[in-house]
């Protein structure tokens, strides 16, 4: 959410940037509704000072004995009070339609945020690692799972309908070992690892700034009035909501969390495999920071290295890419994608999104701490996807099989699975001796 003060004062760049992130909303009609719920405030509060006033003096003519005065000043009061109704009732249509518009006003782009309508205008900053060459004709991880028998697409589609999947025997320990590949890594950076409730309440999902927009992505729990979350994100920054933090060093956090989202519209090739399903598990950073877009800057790069970092251990070629205006949500300021090579796809794939929010998030959720000279300021928040599986296990798969339908394990992941260095069809279980 942006200051209503801000966004009067810059209307112009505020339409921008909403017409860059392609959403339905006029800044004008929003302007038109904060000046008419102004006015009629301004309306409300002189009819009540009236009314008090009057209420006053038909006191005073009551102690005086003069009741004709006090009658007639009862019949300007009734007036009054119908006025005052029907002042409030525009005010309170009003303040809805201005509220409702402001959920819509988007965090305004950073100035070096690429232009472009969809990621395919998504700008490369660098890439890392070898792509993979064979001499051989490679698998897709869908065919790979079913040779190890450890992802079973058939048995999650007849249980739980489409995209569901089960993890069997290797892939279920692949799943977890990358997990705690990433949370280690959090907790080496001074992360604070949490465990986080999923059923989220409806203000929570608007606060941090996932709905009204994503509402469609999100699964309602309605005989509960709550919502279950699609990213560790929205409890992490909550767990803060309306308190004053100190700041002064970055508050790091992390969660382990299952995540559900509806992926209404993904269709094509996202459709087979893991791609694109709608329970996973993501380790999730979040960072608190003081409103200092140096700082923010700063550890938005950090963050962003965490995930590179993993990459590297999983031994995986990846780019990253300057996410730009289109393809953003509106409560980015700024965003990097790290997208992972994916054979199968013949392109990278997206794996984790880095963003920093600088203090839209925070002023919704009412997130704020001192600044030098003690006043109450927003806190910047910023996040980042430590990992999600089981999409990582696509490249994971898919990048270190061998001629025999064998699969590498990368270093880094064999202290979780036993020592373990290959995985070999027919293995349905590896122990952690």
């Amino acid at each position: 959410m942006l200051d209503i003060r801000w966004i009067r004062e810059n209307a112009t760049q505020v339409q921008e940037a909403a017409d860059a992130k392609r959403l339905n909303l006029s800044v004008e009609e929003l302007l038109t509704w904060d000046e008419r719920r102004r006015q009629l405030l301004q309306e409300s509060e002189e009819l009540r000072r009236r009314r008090n006033e009057g209420s006053k003096e038909v006191a005073i003519a009551a102690q005086a004995g003069e009741l004709s005065k006090m009658e007639s000043m009862k019949v300007s009061l009734k007036e009054l009070n119908g006025q005052l109704e029907e002042v409030d009732k525009e005010l309170q249509t009003a303040e809805l339609e201005f509220n409702r518009l402001m959920l819509l006003v988007p965090n305004v782009p950073s100035a070096d945020t690429p232009a472009g309508a969809s990621d395919a205008d998504n700008v490369e900053i660098r890439r890392e690692g070898d792509l993979p060459v064979w001499n051989f004709s490679p698998r897709d991880h869908v065919e790979l799972g079913a040779l190890h028998g450890m992802i079973d697409i058939p048995r999650g589609v007849k249980v739980a309908g489409s995209r569901s999947y089960y993890l069997k025997g290797p892939g279920l320990l692949l799943h977890r070992a990358v997990q705690q590949l990433a949370l280690d890594l959090l907790l080496d950076a001074g992360f604070t690892p949490l465990e986080v409730p999923l059923l989220m309440k409806e203000e929570q999902m608007i606060n941090t700034g996932y709905f009204p927009s994503g509402r469609d992505q999100a699964y309602s729990v309605d005989n509960e009035g709550a919502w279950l979350a699609g990213t560790a994100e929205v409890p992490l920054v909550s767990y803060y909501g309306d308190e004053i933090l100190d700041v002064k060093e970055p508050i790091r956090l992390a969660a382990v969390s299952t995540c559900f989202r509806n992926e209404v519209g993904s269709a094509g090739r996202d459709v087979r495999g893991l791609y694109r399903v709608h329970q996973f598990s993501k380790v999730e950073m979040v960072v608190i920071c003081e409103p200092n877009d140096a700082v923010s800057d700063s550890l938005h790069r950090e963050i962003t290295g965490h995930a590179e970092r993993l990459l590297s251990l999983l031994e995986l070629p990846y780019r990253v890419m300057a996410v730009c205006a289109g393809d953003m949500s509106p409560k980015t300021f700024k965003q990097y994608d790290i997208e992972t090579w994916m054979p199968s796809r013949g392109d990278f794939g997206e794996t984790h999104s880095s963003s920093n929010l600088h203090s839209f998030q925070a002023r919704r959720s009412n997130i704020r701490c001192r600044d030098a000279d003690g006043r109450l300021v927003f806190c910047h928040t910023l996040n980042n996807t430590a990992v999600a599986s089981p999409r990582i296990l696509i490249p994971l798969l898919e990048n270190h099989q061998q001629e025999d339908g064998s699969i590498y394990i990368p270093e880094a992941l064999r202290k979780y699975l036993g020592g373990r260095e290959l995985l070999v069809p027919g293995l349905v279980e590896a122990r952690n001796d």
